[in-house]
C-alpha cells in the first residue's frame, strides 16, 4: 500500500509561497535600488541615442561649392527686385530676390537707400 504523508501547514501558507516578492532572499538598500535604477534610465538614454543616431544615418547634408558675394550699397529708389534684375544675368529673378533676402536676413523685401547688401554671384 502507499502511504500519503501531510504536512501539518495551514492552506494559505502553500498558497503564498508561490508569490514571494523577492524568491532569491536578496534585499537591496535604498542606494542599491537607487544604483540599479540610475543604471536603467542610463542604459534607456544610450539606446535611445544610438537609434537616434541610426534613424538619421541615411540623411546626407550636401554641401554646394562656396559662394562668393558682392557687396552692393542700396541707391535711393532701388528695391531687391531692381538689384536682382541687374544681378541675375539671365537666371531667375525671383530666386535671387529670395537668396539676396535669406544672405541678409531680411524680414521683408523693403530696403533702405545707402543699406549693404550681399549678393551672391552665381
Amino acid at each position: 500500500m502507499s502511504t500519503i504523508s501531510l504536512n501539518a501547514t495551514s492552506p494559505q501558507t502553500l498558497i503564498n509561497q508561490g508569490f514571494q516578492t523577492n524568491p532569491s532572499g536578496l534585499h537591496l538598500t535604498r542606494r542599491g535600488r537607487l544604483a540599479r535604477t540610475l543604471l536603467v534610465l542610463s542604459l534607456a538614454v544610450v539606446l535611445a541615442s544610438a537609434f537616434g543616431l541610426k534613424a538619421g544615418a541615411g540623411t546626407a547634408d550636401q554641401i554646394g561649392a562656396p559662394t562668393t558675394f558682392i557687396e552692393v550699397t542700396v541707391a535711393p529708389g532701388d528695391t531687391l527686385w531692381s538689384l536682382a534684375v541687374r544681378l541675375a544675368d539671365g537666371g531667375d529673378v525671383r530666386a535671387l530676390v529670395d537668396e539676396i533676402a535669406s544672405v541678409n536676413s531680411l524680414a521683408s523685401a523693403e530696403v533702405q537707400a545707402g543699406q549693404k547688401l550681399r549678393i551672391p554671384l552665381r
